[in-house]
């Protein structure tokens, strides 16, 4: 009888499911009509989505089962949950109809991972994503059925347009090609290599922590809006520019869109 082989990758892949647990205990009060509490393990799931990959790279345990294992569990805890509590909290009301609005989020998320899993070359951690990574695209949606609880917009109808807008805006920033920075890692060499990237994201989260989340969907709309007008910019720049000169400049000098 051949003894059961623990390798280190268990640790990585054991965070990962945790993860997806979280995504399914999320699902669970969406159900019950327990926002804030699902809500809560959607970021938890967030934490070990970031976490796994940490540990798997700081101890030489990353693997293609892990990457693909990573996102089965993203699917489910920042594509369905956070659909589901769309459908919960607004567009129940729409019967069908808001069943596949609801379902967007899930769609655009599956659809970006699975792009991203057959160009993935290497395993190891990226500064940049094409496409509004899915954990983004969920902390946004959650943020944004906190943030219509903090501030009242006094028409119903206007906080609805607004559910509408958002499912359109975080379906298509996922399924599009404009470049979305990593989070950076907490390093000298991550601080090094993006500066105003990493203050600002230093900035958001104090903000957003000081003021109890009020502040979170501001800050995950400022970083859909400015990377969008980024990546708009670097097409415009691009069309303006012989070809030739354009290639030269991607051999002889990377850009902030280089991967």
């Amino acid at each position: 009888m051949k003894k059961l082989k623990v390798t280190k990758s268990l640790v990585p892949n054991l965070l990962t499911l945790v993860n997806l647990f979280s995504g399914f205990a999320a699902i669970v009060y969406f159900s019950q009509n327990d926002f804030q509490r699902g809500a809560l393990f959607i970021l938890i799931a967030a934490l070990f989505d970031m976490l796994d990959g940490m540990v798997a790279r700081l101890i030489n345990a990353a693997s293609e089962f892990g990457a693909e294992l990573d996102s089965l569990c993203d699917v489910v805890s920042f594509g369905v949950a956070p659909s589901f509590l769309l459908y919960k909290i607004y567009f129940y009301q729409f019967n069908e109809i808001g069943i596949l609005l609801a379902s967007f989020p899930a769609l655009a998320g599956a659809t970006r991972l699975a792009r991203f899993n057959i160009q993935l070359t290497n395993l190891e951690d990226k500064i940049y994503f094409k496409g509004l990574p899915i954990p983004s695209g969920a902390l946004t949606i959650i943020s944004f059925s906190l943030f219509t609880e903090f501030y009242s917009f006094g028409n119903q109808a206007i906080t609805g347009y607004l559910y509408f807008i958002l499912v359109i805006l975080v379906s298509f920033a996922m399924v599009s090609t404009a470049k979305y920075d990593n989070i950076p890692r907490p390093s000298k060499k991550s601080f090094e290599q993006r500066p105003v990237v990493t203050i600002i994201f230093i900035l958001g989260l104090v903000l957003s922590i000081v003021t109890l989340g009020k502040l979170v969907f501001a800050f995950m709309m400022f970083y859909i809006i400015t990377s969008t007008i980024r990546q708009f910019y670097y097409n415009f720049k691009e069309s303006l520019e012989p070809e030739e000169e354009i290639d030269d400049e991607i051999d002889s000098e990377p850009t902030p869109f280089s991967d």
